[in-house]
Parts: structure tokens; C-alpha cells; sequence
């Protein structure tokens, strides 16, 4: 099982890259926030592009805004893995998946915990990352949706018989209990579990048992 860890709960964001960045984590989760998909907003990308001065971990960035095309060019400029954002924009979405592919970058698409996966179907082929939120969007320490056990095996019942080669990830309430309902993912993003702890990598550790 692979980790990505976010840091949107740290009260010390430079401090907490610094020390994520001397685990074996394998990506630093980055949520961003337009205050228009989601209530809350994150800092712009004048300050969230200084990323790079604290850590070389590759970054798998989570768009929680409602005009993904404005910022895709940004993040494609970092040290990105992948770009997801969210199906419920519900425009443009093919358009922007292709955008992010552009920049030699892998795309994912977020579902919300209401969303049916059945609504990813269409864009399957496209995709090499799907983020199953476990949370409602928008901020972090929210309590884990237990019926995600269902989803995450609904959303790879749908891969295997698609033929996808699209990895699965789940977001939000992850910790040591709440991980063994995502069993059928690829990665688990965790940040107030692991970056709320004094011992980072003993926290990332519990994650992969």
C-alpha cells in the first residue's frame, strides 16, 4: 500500500514538508481549495509553489475548485505525479483530463461521497488515478464514511471490468483502524494521523501493516 500524505491540518506547513520529506512517504498529498467548490480556501499558488524548498517528493495534487482548466497549468509546473480533480464539475471534464496529460502528467478524477461511480465510466480509458473521498470535501479531521469499503469495491469491480489500469485512492478520516476498510485501494491519503503525531514515519508504517 502506497502513502500520501497530506499536510492541510499542519499548523507549521514548511516545517511539516521538512519532516514528511525525511520519511519514505511516497507522495505529499496537496489539496486545493477555491472557496467556491469547497467553503474553505487554501493559499494561492504565489505561496504553494515555494513547496519545492521544502521537500522533493513527488506530489499528487487534489483540485477541490470549480475551474480546474485555470489551474492545472500551475501545478503541472511542480514536481506533480498526478492531477486529480473532482467529477462533480460536471463540464469540460474529457477536455481537462487531456489538459492534464498535456503536460506529461497522470490525471485522476475525484468522486464525493454521494456521487455514484458509475458516473466514471465514461472516462475510464482516460484515467490513471481515481480518489475516492471517504470524506465530504473541504477540510481535514473529518470522521471516516464507513460505507467507502463499499464504494472502493465497487469502484474496482468497475476497473477490472473495464480494463482499466487506473489506480484507486481514498481520502479523508484515513488512520491505523479506518485503513483496513480500504483494503481493495492502491494508495491511502492520510494528514492529520500522520503530520498530528510527533513520530511521522511510525504513523506512514501503520498505514502500510
Amino acid at each position: 500500500m502506497k502513502v500520501s500524505a497530506s499536510f492541510l491540518s499542519s499548523n507549521d506547513i514548511p516545517n511539516t514538508l521538512k519532516l514528511l520529506n525525511e520519511t519514505d512517504v511516497d507522495y505529499i498529498h496537496v489539496d486545493i481549495m477555491d472557496g467556491k467548490f469547497t467553503e474553505n480556501k487554501t493559499m494561492p499558488f504565489s505561496e504553494m509553489k515555494n513547496i519545492y524548498k521544502y521537500t522533493d517528493k513527488r506530489l499528487d495534487v487534489h483540485l477541490m475548485v470549480n475551474d480546474p482548466e485555470k489551474y492545472i497549468p500551475l501545478y503541472a509546473s511542480l514536481n506533480t505525479e498526478y492531477i486529480t480533480f473532482h467529477i462533480e464539475t460536471e463540464k469540460d471534464i474529457e477536455k481537462n483530463i487531456e489538459l492534464i496529460k498535456s503536460y506529461s502528467i497522470k490525471a485522476g478524477l475525484a468522486i464525493s461521497p454521494e456521487t455514484d461511480v458509475k458516473e466514471l465510466v465514461p472516462y475510464l480509458p482516460l484515467l490513471d488515478y481515481i480518489l475516492v473521498m471517504s470524506v465530504e470535501p473541504g477540510k481535514g479531521g473529518q470522521e471516516f464514511i464507513r460505507s467507502t469499503k463499499e464504494k472502493v469495491d465497487e469502484v474496482r469491480t468497475l476497473i477490472n471490468e473495464y480494463s482499466s489500469k487506473a489506480l484507486i485512492s481514498v481520502d479523508g478520516g484515513i488512520n491505523s483502524d479506518t485503513k483496513d476498510y480500504c483494503q481493495n485501494c492502491d494508495i491511502l491519503v492520510s494528514g492529520s494521523f500522520i503530520v498530528n503525531n510527533s513520530n511521522y514515519q511510525n504513523q506512514i508504517d501503520l498505514l502500510r501493516k
